[in-house]
């Protein structure tokens, strides 16, 4: 185990320190497998801090495709330092392509669909991903699909 691989992987998980080290242990120094247990550790804490949150804060994305279709999406998190940070930012703007589109009818079949960029992974398992990143609750709060002629 080098510490330039447990500091690679915690700038790519948003883990602490000694939660890779132990990954690493655990994974035999596996690499691919010490991702594996930081993102199930990272969604389980993630999912227990949400139970008990208020997401009140976030962004509003809005975006458009060749000025026929587009989309408002409201995305909350806990504080307004997560909604600055580059991660969170990039991931609010891909749900907005998602629902652009896939053209999901609600919140609940958005997060059954399979995500446009990586379709090994559904839009609530990239959304538990962001949260246990971030470290805060991250919820799709609402969003409005529009496309020109249609009602």
């Amino acid at each position: 185990m080098t510490l330039e691989l447990v500091k690679r992987l915690r700038e790519e998980t948003g883990a602490g320190v000694m939660d890779v080290k132990r990954a690493l242990d655990e994974a035999e120094g596996d690499e691919k497998k010490a991702r594996e247990i930081l993102a199930r550790e990272g969604a389980t804490r993630a999912q227990k801090k949400a139970a008990s949150r208020n997401a009140h804060d976030g962004l509003i994305e809005a975006y458009t495709h060749n000025g026929r279709l587009g989309v408002i999406v409201e995305v909350n998190c806990e504080t307004d330092f997560v909604a600055r940070t580059s991660d969170y930012k990039e991931f609010v703007h891909d749900i907005a392509l998602h629902i652009t589109s896939m053209a999901p009818e609600s919140v609940e079949e958005l997060l059954k669909q399979p995500f446009i960029k990586d379709e090994s992974k559904t839009v609530r398992a990239l959304l538990e991903e962001v949260s246990a990143k971030v470290g805060e609750k991250v919820e799709i709060r609402h969003f409005t699909r529009y496309a020109l002629g249609e009602e």
